[in-house]
């Protein structure tokens, strides 16, 4: 199981198949499967049975997708990076862009 190095709200862009170009924010990380859910990508249509909380009917929910096919935003030029580490002078060990060496973590 490797590490993700993509966290819950990042925004992230599609590189690879059918929602490609899209863009959104990581709503949930499933490490031990190596998916992400990002928000109105790979959305699917699935029938819910009515109980007492919940009404029945089909909805629109997203499904997870694979962690290589997202790629994080760049927060200076804003296209597709990827992402590397670095120790600060504090000793915080921080996420960078790799496009543009720009600090992702606040």
């Amino acid at each position: 199981m490797a590490k993700l190095k993509i966290k819950k709200g990042d925004r992230v862009v599609v590189i690879t198949g059918r929602d490609k170009g899209k863009r959104g924010e990581v709503l949930r990380a499933i490490p031990k499967e190596n998916r992400l859910i990002v928000q109105g990508v790979n959305v699917v249509k699935r029938h819910q049975r009515q109980t007492q909380a919940t009404e029945g009917g089909i909805i629109e929910k997203e499904s997870p997708i694979d962690v290589s096919n997202v790629a994080h935003i760049d927060p200076k030029t804003g296209g597709p990076t990827r992402i590397g580490y670095k120790v600060l002078d504090d000793g915080r060990k921080v996420r960078i862009a790799r496009r543009s060496g720009e600090v992702i973590d606040k």
